[in-house]
């Protein structure tokens, strides 16, 4: 009997807007844009602030800590390479830098999970960039 292929998970896409952040989350980091103009962070990456459009936007480093604003377990796999990791938590993370994320959140009973949960970004998640409770 032939073995079932393993199904690799989705591959990010990465620019050149994107990369910066791309390869900071692959060291374990979490990075915002901060615009100089008006202070404003923002997540996703843009070329521009969503506030004031000034185009002085620059990385830095967040603290990688928040809190859940929304989520939902998902017990049907968004694709078929997580099947195996099925059910999953899903959340909206609001950092306390201000801007919120979609992520998963890791290494945790699911039913601990609620909304206003304290989070942490996992150091060394796979995929880069999911948090743990706090």
């Amino acid at each position: 009997m032939k073995a079932p292929a393993v199904v690799p998970h989705p591959a990010r896409i990465m620019t050149a807007l994107t990369a910066v952040f791309w390869q900071a989350a692959d060291q374990g980091r979490l990075l915002l844009q901060r615009c100089q103009e008006c202070g404003h962070r923002q997540f996703y990456p843009r070329a521009i602030c969503r506030n004031c459009w000034s185009e002085n936007v620059t990385w830095e480093q967040a603290s990688g800590d928040g809190r859940i604003w929304t989520y939902t377990v998902a017990h049907q796999p968004g694709h078929p390479a997580w099947n195996d990791e099925t059910p999953y938590v899903i959340a909206i993370v609001e950092l306390d830098e201000g801007p919120r994320m979609l992520s998963r959140v890791i290494d945790c009973d699911r039913r601990d999970v609620t909304v206003g949960a304290r989070v942490r970004l996992a150091a060394g998640a796979t995929p880069p960039l999911a948090f743990t409770l706090s």
